[in-house]
């Protein structure tokens, strides 16, 4: 069978969804996927440019619109929705590998900073939440039944 680039993304997000951005190598996706290594790299460059891919494939779905509440809400669950999601996100967006059609699409309703700022909140929360609640699940932490509304509490901080 003959991959497309979708395949490879499909398969990373896959290998993401069930081992975590730790474990997710372009070993385990061509394995996923049933090919040799190298054969990913007909479609990529290099990991990198696999994992902008995947963070601009988990964002997709994101309406943003003149509601940048509602829209940091739906921002944080598709990046809850993906395990290890928003670190995937946080990393392509800090080395500009991707997502950055995000950035400028909260721009359009607000500003530069106020874009920025905001996508830097709602990743950097999302990915702590979505550490805390994977150390709660494995029972080295208690669950923190106010991670919810302390991101609500933060978004209106930010954009009142």
């Amino acid at each position: 069978m003959v991959n497309r680039l979708d395949d490879v993304v499909d398969g990373a997000l896959r290998v993401l969804d069930q081992y975590g951005l730790e474990f997710c190598s372009m070993r385990r996706v061509a394995a996923d996927l049933g090919v040799q290594p190298s054969a990913l790299y007909h479609h990529v460059a290099d990991k990198q440019t696999l994992l902008a891919l995947m963070a601009d494939r988990i964002v997709a779905p994101v309406a943003i619109d003149d509601d940048l509440m509602a829209s940091s809400h739906r921002l944080r669950d598709a990046l809850l929705a993906m395990r290890d999601g928003a670190e995937v996100v946080a990393t392509a967006s800090a080395f500009r590998l991707g997502v950055s059609d995000l950035e400028a699409q909260l721009a359009k309703h607000s500003t530069p900073d106020v874009a920025r700022t905001l996508l830097i909140y709602v990743v950097g929360h999302t990915q702590a939440t979505q550490l805390h609640r994977q150390a709660a699940r494995a029972g080295i932490v208690e669950p923190d039944p106010d991670l919810d509304a302390s991101f609500g509490r933060g978004l209106a901080i930010i954009l009142e």
